[in-house]
């Protein structure tokens, strides 16, 4: 379990390190609530963007966006809808995305998605 988290660590360093390559702003990592946990919370121009990373060092278990299942979009989405309302971002364009990091050997391969949620899951 350690390791996995370890990666996962890597792979939101990684994730944060991209996007403010790309000019994002980072307004918060690992936002934790009841409803669930944001992995980064950043802003794209005047776009506020919420990111699940999820990053694998085989395909063993499915690709990384895979692991992004109807019950993981419901937490992402809630979460979300809890962090828009506390921070009275109402009215403010949001999207919610996925990077996907493959680990192999010594590198790392990265995969953006963006608006990987733009449909409410059925909750």
């Amino acid at each position: 379990m350690y390791q996995k988290h370890e990666i996962g660590k890597i792979g939101e360093d990684i994730a944060v390190k991209y996007l403010l390559e790309k000019g994002y702003q980072i307004l918060e990592r690992n936002f934790e609530c009841k409803q669930g946990e944001i992995d980064i919370v950043a802003k794209d121009k005047e776009e506020y963007v919420f990111v699940e990373v999820k990053t694998r060092s085989n395909e063993n278990y499915g690709k990384p966006k895979d692991a992004v299942d109807e019950t993981k979009k419901k937490h992402i989405y809630r979460s979300v809808e809890f962090y828009v309302y506390i921070n009275q971002l109402e009215n403010k364009p949001i999207r919610i995305d996925v990077i996907q990091i493959y680990k192999k050997k010594e590198k790392y391969l990265l995969n953006h998605i963006k608006q990987a949620i733009s449909e409410r899951p059925y909750i």
